[in-house]
C-alpha cells in the first residue's frame, strides 16, 4: 500500500480561487436559467410569441454554456499554492 504521507508536502487539489471561479460560473449557470425562464402566456387559448425573443432563444443558452465552460476551466486549472493554503 502506498504511505499518504509525504513528508508534510501534501496539497489540496482545489485553491480558494478554483472554488470562488466554480462559484461564479454557478452564478452564470443560474443567470443563464433565469434569462431562460418567462414567456408563458396565463390562458390555454392565447399564443404568446414572446418565448421565441432573441433572449430566451440565443442569448440564455449562451450564457448557460459559458457558465459551464467557466465551472470546466475552474476544475481543469490549477494555481500556484499560496503559504496560506
Amino acid at each position: 500500500m502506498h504511505n499518504m504521507n509525504n513528508g508534510g508536502n501534501e496539497r489540496m487539489p482545489f485553491t480558494t480561487k478554483n472554488y470562488i471561479m466554480m462559484l461564479a460560473g454557478v452564478v452564470v449557470i443560474i443567470l443563464g436559467f433565469v434569462l431562460m425562464s418567462g414567456g408563458g402566456e396565463h390562458t390555454a387559448t392565447a399564443f404568446d410569441e414572446s418565448i421565441f425573443s432573441f433572449r430566451r432563444i440565443t442569448l440564455a443558452p449562451i450564457v448557460v454554456i459559458a457558465g459551464f465552460v467557466v465551472v470546466g476551466v475552474a476544475i481543469m486549472k490549477r494555481f500556484k499554492p499560496t503559504d496560506k493554503e
